[in-house]
């Protein structure tokens, strides 16, 4: 795998001074091939599994997860936008599929097609792009139709359907039907169900008079994570999975819905993300002063504080100010006053032998405890795809075992 300046964590500076990143984002490798080889048992050697990295892989380094995710099986992968499919396909072999869900400039759209990348087509304004360019090219495009069949949000209405239909037959040597798809609204709660089941009976009313034309896909994919797990009639031959592979479930109902009937109730995902920072300074407070910006906490006790390098702008919401938890020495401590740009604020009072560059985790496991990204989500009212998209690229991530 190529290597970027931001895959050490140590950094030599001109004096010859070791540096300690202030924050790292370590990849477990052994959790990808669990959460994978788990999900491949889910949906059977009929499904196909596309991997869905948008976002820079939720928040783990689309250069660091991709790799990986292909080293155990993983020929499809599934983006938001021109820039990140570039990004993949630059990194996976030549049998490997990268298929764009969303934007695409117009500009782009000939040189996706030139790559042999996959791209979703919902509006008639795309599919016209997509003929043009492949006449231009003298070589096909590879077209997912996306169908809207409720979410109401992208996706070619019923009621053009016939006139795509028609569009497509016209021109069969210059497009690839890689896939018919939709979106479904909300799969990872039951409040949703009578919506979802609506969905699905409507795409496969779609899907059937696209096949009365003479118009079949290689793929019919609808599934998300939550949907692969909870409606195993929305699998049909491909599933897009994203927060299951990283180990974690679309939300606490999902879980609970699919171990319902397990015997076994320990959770087969396993997290692939540790986010890791040090402390950066320590200090001794008098009872009676505020601590932070503004007067939000007031210490009732003396106090010795951690200062930890991480704050809003590394992804660490505002939200958890005086209300974050990090783990040090194996201790849950909490975050006292206002979270800042950079910094937060850590009550250590009750560590006996704390130290400058002393580990804190963010994210993860240490020792006997783990700071989830569920319970990290909790706290501070987002959910955990939000908390790992936010995670800035620019944090240096690091595979480990």
């Amino acid at each position: 795998m190529r290597l970027f300046r931001h895959d050490i964590t140590l950094i030599r500076s001109r004096q010859g001074v070791i540096l300690k990143s202030s924050n790292e984002i370590l990849i477990s490798q052994s959790a990808i091939k669990n959460n994978i080889n788990y999900i491949k048992s889910i949906i059977g050697p009929n499904v196909r599994f596309s991997s869905v990295v948008k976002a820079n892989a939720y928040g783990h380094g689309l250069e660091y997860f991709v790799p990986v995710a292909e080293q155990n099986g993983i020929d499809h992968f599934a983006v938001f936008s021109y820039s990140e499919a570039i990004r993949v396909h630059n990194i996976v072999s030549e049998k490997t599929d990268v298929m764009i869900m969303g934007w695409i400039d117009p500009e782009n759209i000939r040189d996706a097609v030139a790559k042999n990348i996959e791209f979703f087509v919902f509006n008639q304004e795309r599919l016209q792009q997509a003929i043009q360019s492949a006449k231009d090219l003298g070589v096909p495009a590879r077209i997912h139709v996306e169908l809207e069949t409720g979410l109401n949000r992208t996706g070619f209405e019923s009621d053009l359907v016939k006139t795509v239909i028609k569009t497509i037959n016209d021109n069969k040597e210059h497009l690839l039907i890689k896939g018919i798809c939709s979106h479904l609204a909300g799969p990872e709660s039951i409040a949703n169900h009578v919506r979802v089941k609506n969905q699905i009976k409507k795409f496969k009313q779609l899907v059937r008079r696209f096949s009365k034309n003479g118009i079949n896909a290689e793929y019919y994919h609808l599934a998300c994570s939550a949907a692969t797990v909870c409606y195993p009639e929305a699998r049909f031959n491909m599933v897009r999975i994203g927060i299951m592979q990283y180990g974690f479930w679309s939300s606490r109902e999902t879980h609970l819905r699919f171990m319902r009937n397990k015997i076994d109730e320990i959770d087969p995902l396993k997290r692939v993300i540790c986010w890791k920072s040090y402390i950066m300074s320590l200090k001794r407070i008098k009872t009676g002063e505020f601590i932070s910006y503004g007067i939000t906490y007031l210490a009732q006790s003396d106090k010795k504080i951690a200062v930890v390098p991480v704050g809003y702008c590394s992804g660490y919401s505002r939200s958890l100010s005086n209300n974050g938890r990090v783990l040090i020495r194996g201790t849950r401590c909490g975050v006292i006053g206002l979270v800042n740009m950079n910094m937060i604020i850590v009550d250590v009072s009750f560590l006996e032998n704390v130290e400058v560059l002393d580990e804190v985790v963010i994210v993860g496991r240490q020792g006997e405890l783990e700071i989830s990204v569920d319970s990290f989500s909790e706290i501070s009212q987002q959910i955990n795809y939000e908390i790992l998209s936010r995670i800035p690229i620019n944090i240096p991530r690091k595979l480990v075992d």
